[in-house]
């Protein structure tokens, strides 16, 4: 096990993808446990990694995420969320957390989210008078929104590996989400006088709403589509993604007519690169976790910590501080891959739900998405804007420290992530 730690943190150290390091160092350990013969698993144990139908729901939903952008739909969710919030203190901040929750119900990734935003949203808050730091750390701190609010494509690589529902893991998302987006418009609110932040022009305006609801019914009944389906049993969230590329296509190229066959060789360009980066990721995780299982290491991990603590409230609080401290150092796929089969037998010990494990998890690692140094919402949003990392991270703690506290009314308040699915019979 010695090895196999040492190979893959140095690996890590010395910059080399994620995706690589997994398998390399999931290979010395089948190398380490039974030589040459022991290698044959390999290609076997690569090829399962993915060999799971509801993994087709990731691509579509990056492609969906991707005609949306290219074809105005997100700038119409923009509008409308303006509308709704934009005549208050810190408007279009406020409009930027409403857009989030919007366009979260659609894609379900935060860099997605933090690319469209960045290049609409963080420009029209500068050129109406935010500084830009804060213009980015209110967009990152949005995205995250993404793949809390379902659709959520870690939900789907949870639920999948994990064996839980992924429509009651879905139904879950839906409340955690809403609380980060009002946590953090408390967060704009309290910081608006304060900060100076601007105030929009008039006050609300019924036909200004009415108006912007017309010009984006139809992007905005999207998630009514894609959740409907999934929780009400009529689709899989697989079928429920290829839907949502049929929907934003009918849109976007149909009725919109903003998208030319260039621009979808360039999307699906885009979503063939993301999706070989996850699945690479996916299939290589899986030769190091079946070495993981065959040394029994998450039941070692299990026993470790309950030789710590056995009061189930030590036990979450110690895994949110793994959680958040890895999520910290490393891909959150790569992540969630290798500690979910970790974690889930200490979960199952304390008696924890599977379906509040699994957002729980999922949102401690959603945050890591904007905490230096590999955030990859940072790294976005600085590529995109040409602000520098570290002035975003600044402006970013108010918002990091409301959504920690969401965190952990999620993980030690039960109700608060069962109550949908509960509702909805899941």
């Amino acid at each position: 096990m010695i090895t196999v730690a040492v190979v893959f943190f140095g690996l890590m150290f010395i910059g080399l993808p994620v995706g690589f390091t997994l398998g390399i160092a999931g290979v010395v350990g089948l190398f380490q446990l039974g030589g040459d013969a022991f290698l044959t698993m390999a290609p076997k144990r690569f090829f399962e990694g993915l060999d799971l139908f509801t993994f087709m729901a990731m691509p579509f939903f990056i492609l969906a995420g991707e005609i949306m952008n290219k074809s105005g739909i997100t700038a119409r969710l923009v509008e409308f969320a303006n509308a709704l919030v934009g005549y208050m203190r810190g408007g279009l901040a406020h409009s930027n957390m409403v857009a989030s929750v919007l366009f979260a119900g659609m894609t379900g990734a935060a860099v997605s989210d933090a690319a469209a935003f960045g290049n609409t949203l963080v420009p029209a808050m500068v050129k109406q008078g935010y500084s830009r730091p804060f213009a980015c750390a209110v967009t990152a701190a949005g995205s995250i929104i993404g793949p809390t609010i379902p659709p959520s494509n870690l939900m789907v690589i949870y639920g999948s590996l994990m064996g839980v529902s992924i429509a009651g893991l879905f139904a879950a998302g839906i409340l955690p989400g809403l609380l980060i987006a009002l946590t953090c418009m408390a967060v704009i609110a309290a910081l608006g006088r304060r900060l100076g932040l601007p105030k929009g022009t008039g006050g609300p305006s019924l036909m200004l709403i009415l108006r912007t609801f017309r010009s984006s019914f139809l992007a905005i009944v999207m998630p009514v589509i894609i959740l409907g389906g999934i929780l009400g049993g009529v689709v899989t969230p697989t079928e429920a993604a290829a839907v949502a590329v049929l929907y934003a296509l009918v849109i976007g190229a149909g009725l919109y007519r903003s998208i030319t066959w260039a621009d979808m060789y360039e999307m699906l360009e885009r979503t063939a690169r993301i999706t070989g980066v996850v699945f690479l990721i996916i299939a290589s995780a899986s030769i190091l976790g079946w070495w993981m299982t065959f040394n029994q290491i998450p039941q070692k991990v299990a026993a470790l910590f309950l030789s710590l603590s056995t009061d189930p409230d030590a036990v979450i609080g110690m895994i949110l501080v793994l959680l958040m401290m890895i999520g910290m150092f490393m891909d959150i796929n790569a992540a969630l891959i290798i500690l979910a089969p970790v974690l889930v037998p200490l979960t199952n010990a304390i008696g924890m739900n599977p379906v509040h494990a699994g957002v729980m998890i999922v949102l401690a690692l959603n945050i890591s998405l904007m905490t230096p140094p590999v955030g990859a919402c940072l790294f976005v949003l600085a590529s995109i804007t040409g602000e520098r990392i570290e002035r975003i991270a600044r402006s970013l703690w108010p918002f990091i420290a409301v959504e920690v506290l969401v965190l952990m009314a999620i993980a030690f308040f039960p109700r608060l992530t069962l109550f949908v699915p509960h509702l909805m019979g899941l």
